[in-house]
């Protein structure tokens, strides 16, 4: 019956005989950590936009409007900033793949 599926015992059978190779579960500080690594720009950007953000709708609260339209303009450059990092970061990786 050489057509027949493999059973969960033959793929024990299989991991056994390729020498019980197991692989790391990375955790998510781990993850963070390296992609921190890879492109740091990224958690900058995001965490000066959500800077931005707060002091602009604190100022907003406190009724200091100017500062509040000043924080939000640089919420928007925070943004970009981030989305072109995010961008960049997703070239270079796609380029390090390519090759």
């Amino acid at each position: 019956m050489p057509n027949e599926e493999p059973s969960d015992l033959d793929w024990v059978q299989l991991r056994r005989e390729m020498g019980n190779v197991t692989q790391h579960a990375e955790t998510t500080k781990e993850k963070f950590t390296r992609k921190f690594a890879e492109n740091p720009f990224v958690p900058v950007g995001c965490l000066a936009t959500v800077g931005a953000l707060s002091y602009g709708l604190w100022s907003f609260k406190s009724g200091k409007t100017k500062v509040s339209q000043q924080m939000m303009r640089l919420r928007i450059v925070a943004q970009g900033f981030t989305v072109a990092a995010l961008v960049i970061g997703v070239m270079m990786t796609a380029g390090k793949n390519f090759k």
